[in-house]
């Protein structure tokens, strides 16, 4: 079994005025970020508006994405709540030889434990080669997974069931398998998950906090005094007052006007709101130098 460790980064996506997917852009905003820190990006997770965006512009970005240096990096979301959409978007990225996947499991219904698992079985039998980070994220899907839910599914599928994005942190604090990433889905958790075992975060703030928090990964692991985990919580706790992926864009928009289109019903924060969060950042001595990377 493979293990994920590190800094990951949940990339936004980038739009054109006609609110398609600018795939250019979005490849580049997700390779500056590993340039600033993170230890590899997820495509289309739920930050990157993977519900809203259509499928041919998703196989599109996976072709183009599999030239990219850094391609060992990506995960791949997918964002579908059919399973032979999934089934099939797989199909597509192992052709393109892509093979980590960060899957969420269908919103809406209402289903149990025994439930989930038929899900990602019939993912596993249809695709054996796939390595999975289940996405747990109640808030968004309806359903949380139990500790012996992934149990189940890590001793059924070892090879298939690599880790977990933990982002209703029911799981972070309990759940130890041996060679199995559990990732929390916020900086607020980085030293406390990584202190308990945990292999390190996903999360949509890592658009802007890479380096920060990458700083705060490698002095835990080096055993070097923290000096920038508060300024890192701070960050977090300013974004959270707020819809994320409306914050992120808003934020990373004041330097380049792309990143201010968004799929509706999705939008920007209104002007008090902004005024605000830029206001809070700038307390912080936080700016947007960092979109400046070479």
């Amino acid at each position: 079994m493979s293990k994920i460790n590190g800094i990951y980064a949940a990339s936004v996506s980038v739009l054109d005025k006609e609110l398609n997917l600018d795939i250019d852009k979005t490849i580049k905003h997700s390779e500056n970020l590993i340039l600033q820190g993170c230890h590899g990006v997820v495509i289309f997770g739920s930050t990157g508006q993977a519900q809203l965006i259509s499928v041919a512009e998703k196989i599109k970005l996976i072709e183009k994405l599999s030239k990219s240096e850094f391609k060992n990096k990506f995960i791949i979301g997918t964002g579908f709540n059919s399973l032979k959409e999934t089934i099939s978007f797989l199909n597509v990225c192992k052709n393109f030889y892509f093979e980590n996947f960060l899957i969420m499991p269908p919103a809406y219904y209402i289903y149990e434990d025994n439930d989930a698992i038929n899900f990602y079985s019939e993912i596993i039998k249809n695709h054996p080669w796939c390595k999975i980070i289940l996405y747990n994220f109640e808030r968004l899907c309806g359903y949380k997974f139990s500790i012996e839910c992934i149990e189940e599914l890590v001793k059924s599928y070892p090879d298939q069931i690599i880790g977990v994005k933990d982002s209703t942190y029911n799981l972070y604090k309990n759940l130890k398998l041996k060679n199995f990433s559990v990732l929390p889905g916020s900086e607020l958790k980085l030293i406390s998950g990584l202190e308990l075992g945990c292999s390190g975060i996903i999360t949509a703030t890592c658009n802007v906090t890479a380096e920060l928090s990458r700083n705060v990964y490698d002095n835990f692991v080096n055993k070097i005094e923290q000096v920038n985990n508060q300024k890192l919580c701070n960050v977090r706790e300013i974004f959270d007052k707020y819809n994320l992926i409306s914050g992120i864009h808003t934020f990373l928009s004041i330097a380049d006007n792309s990143y201010a289109n968004l799929l509706p019903p999705l939008s920007l924060l209104n002007e008090d709101s902004k005024k605000k969060l830029l206001d809070d950042l700038t307390k912080l001595d936080f700016n947007y130098n960092f979109l400046k990377v070479a």
